[in-house]
């Protein structure tokens, strides 16, 4: 499928995986950051260790902007903690293959909670960097269209269909 989008903004994707405290999960995973540009680690390298938290470099993603989505990511750069909603999709069960497949990063949040609804994809926000703040910002700069809100008006036409129409109904009484 072709994308729309007018910029892409590369990144690379880091998570956690921490051992579980329940009887029914060995492993949580989340997602703890996002790095600008793509590091140079294979996905699914291990960047780090630390007790029971081990870190990796889940893989590269882009980042769309799309112009009819100005007013959204202006409102996540005006909330005080701008975000970005990472989705991880599980993986079947495979001792030779990563437990998630990174599926998208996106800087709307209509679209990130929107992703939380179905399925099973673990979706988590992780801070917004400086440069991708930078970046969002200068594109809202040129896309933004300040679109006002008209209510629409309900048609009082003559309804053509019969039964549909005032002395039609006060006709059956």
């Amino acid at each position: 499928m072709r994308s729309t989008a007018l910029a892409r903004i590369i990144v690379g994707v880091v998570v956690e995986r921490r051992k579980a405290s329940s009887p029914w999960l060995d492993f949580i995973w989340r997602p703890l950051s996002v790095l600008v540009g793509t590091p140079s680690a294979a996905p699914w390298t291990r960047i780090g260790e630390e007790g029971d938290a081990t870190t990796f470099y889940a893989g590269e993603a882009a980042i769309e902007l799309h112009r009819t989505e100005t007013a959204n990511y202006r409102q996540n750069l005006s909330s005080g903690i701008p975000a970005l909603w990472v989705v991880l999709r599980p993986k079947l069960a495979n001792s030779a293959s990563p437990a998630f497949e990174l599926l998208m990063v996106t800087a709307d949040p209509a679209e990130g909670e929107a992703l939380t609804d179905a399925g099973n994809d673990l979706v988590a926000t992780v801070p917004m960097p400086a440069a991708i703040i930078a970046a969002i910002d200068t594109f809202n700069a040129e896309h933004h269209v300040e679109r006002s809100f008209n209510k629409r008006k309900r048609d009082r036409g003559v309804p053509q269909l019969p039964g549909h129409c005032r002395e039609d109904r006060e006709n059956r009484k």
